[in-house]
């Protein structure tokens, strides 16, 4: 089980909690999904959730629930590195469960810190991003925090491009 929790000025990034997983798969569950290989099942949500979790045992890291300040008992989205395959840069990877949730930078926020965290804690000075093409809101987040687009990156499906992240673009971009 971790126990690390990250705070930004709004927001608390804190492990995942077996009561989360409602929350979850109602957003799995649902429309939102359309630009990560959703929606799904009840229960290949669930089990996307247990993989989430588990990530953390099999790694060091993984994702965190992306809480407001003062609300941490509900979610409002999930962020944070996901790592498949050991011969690829970790993934950064983010979303909001609902639409009351978006525009209001909290997915940019908690991915700055997490972005941050990542070379801090673990020493990770390039991240990767895979976004799906037509998903405008990830491609600006990505663009705003110095992910660059990177065609010799592989991306897992067609219709995703995939995004780079040095500590290097990253000063660059926030200069």
């Amino acid at each position: 089980m971790i126990d690390r929790t990250i705070t930004t000025d709004r927001l608390v990034l804190r492990p995942f909690r077996p009561e989360d997983c409602a929350g979850y798969t109602a957003y799995y569950t649902g429309p939102r999904t359309q630009f990560v290989g959703g929606p799904v099942s009840c229960s290949d949500a669930a089990a996307k959730f247990c993989a989430m979790i588990g990530h953390w045992t099999l790694r060091g890291f993984g994702r965190f629930a992306i809480c407001r300040k003062g609300a941490t008992e509900m979610p409002i989205g999930h962020a944070g590195l996901m790592q498949m395959d050991l011969l690829r840069d970790p993934e950064m990877t983010w979303t909001l469960w609902s639409e009351e949730a978006e525009g209001q930078g909290y997915a940019r926020e908690a991915v700055k810190a997490l972005c941050d965290d990542a070379e801090a804690t673990y020493g990770f000075k390039t991240l990767t991003a895979m976004v799906h093409q037509d998903n405008d809101r990830s491609i600006a987040i990505a663009n705003t925090l110095g992910f660059v687009a990177d065609p010799s990156t592989p991306a897992p499906f067609r219709e995703y491009r995939a995004f780079r992240r040095t500590s290097d673009t990253e000063a660059a971009a926030c200069a």
